[in-house]
């Protein structure tokens, strides 16, 4: 998967934000505020994506090479995925489509009938 791709898929998921809070080196996607994807732009290797803790562990035992702790994020909630081919595009969009979902289910209740969520 590419930068590209990826950041296409993320934007078109409804009411998501590009932010750049960490520097121009790193494009943030948010919905509602909150963060759902972490990515560089420059030398995009990898993506930090929001898990559910469960299914974090599961998924850095099946795939070790491409699916790790979140770096420099909460290791319980974050995993980095790496974008060198090895896993399957729909995997990934699936992943980002989790770590969206996590968002915008941690979302008050009102904030989500207002975006209509």
């Amino acid at each position: 998967m590419t930068y590209s791709e990826l950041f296409t898929y993320c934007m078109s998921k409804p009411f998501v934000e590009e932010t750049y809070p960490f520097g121009p080196e790193n494009v943030v996607f948010k919905v509602a505020g909150k963060m759902f994807a972490i990515c560089g732009i420059d030398d995009p290797d990898f993506v930090n994506l929001k898990c559910d803790p469960e299914r974090a562990i599961e998924l850095r035992l099946n795939h070790p090479d491409d699916i790790t702790p979140g770096y420099h994020m909460s290791k319980k909630h974050w995993n980095s995925v790496v974008l060198n081919g090895m896993l399957p595009t729909l995997q990934i969009l699936e992943l980002v489509d989790h770590s969206y979902d996590l968002v915008v289910e941690s979302l008050p209740k009102k904030t989500r009938l207002d975006l209509g969520l």
